[in-house]
């Protein structure tokens, strides 16, 4: 695996990997995971330890909005890349105690065969996690953790109270105008907790922060 790069974003415990591809007169060849690099890279620590358990994919209409959801018992953290089209991701902090609870950004990976590198972005347990899809797009992403029916639930990305103050104003701008025309969303999604609805649910003690 060719790691090009590993960055924090504006909440420093959401990490992007970017890795290489190898390109020539065919197309490319990439090798996008390779446990023994994710293990091993200086700027990975954070990952020490992790298995990933189950793999899921998401394909995914252009104006489609999913999540924020969260899962404990098992914890769930996400290893998540775009394989074709336009994610923008979206990470919501609900660690009670942390510095940044509460608040939320997003992090654009559009994918095109014509790259030379493909990102992954990790969003670790403690996180509500999402993505909204300006246009026709496949994602997949790695587990941590098993699903867990009945140990999930969900903030709605359109709740008022979500501090988007960290956000970068471009992908809010997109998240805004694909909000004004109605995105495609479960109800279940649609209708999921606030953030202070969350932060009153006994369930929330789960998510702690610890630095």
């Amino acid at each position: 695996m060719k790691i090009i790069d590993v960055k924090q974003l504006e909440i420093p415990d959401v990490k992007v990997v970017r890795f290489g591809r190898f390109s020539d007169h065919r197309g490319f060849f990439a090798e996008p995971y390779r446990k023994s690099d994710f293990q091993n890279h200086p700027d990975l620590n954070c990952m020490k330890g992790i298995e990933f358990l189950q793999v899921n994919e998401s394909y995914s209409k252009a104006g489609v909005m999913r999540g924020l959801h969260f899962q404990w018992n098992p914890f769930m953290g996400k290893l998540v890349r775009t394989v074709y089209g336009r994610m923008i991701d979206m990470f919501l902090d609900i660690r009670k105690g942390s510095p940044t609870y509460g608040k939320a950004a997003m992090y654009d990976m559009p994918d095109s065969p014509e790259f030379d590198y493909c990102d992954w972005i990790w969003v670790p347990p403690g996180f509500a996690h999402g993505n909204y899809f300006p246009e026709e797009s496949k994602i997949e992403y790695f587990c941590s953790g098993e699903y867990s029916p009945g140990c999930e639930a969900g903030i709605s990305p359109i709740s008022s109270d979500i501090d988007w103050s960290l956000c970068n104003d471009e992908l809010k701008n997109i998240f805004d105008k694909i909000i004004s025309n109605e995105p495609l969303m479960t109800d279940k999604d649609k209708n999921g907790f606030s953030v202070e609805g969350w932060k009153n649910d006994s369930r929330s003690d789960i998510f702690q922060y610890s630095n």
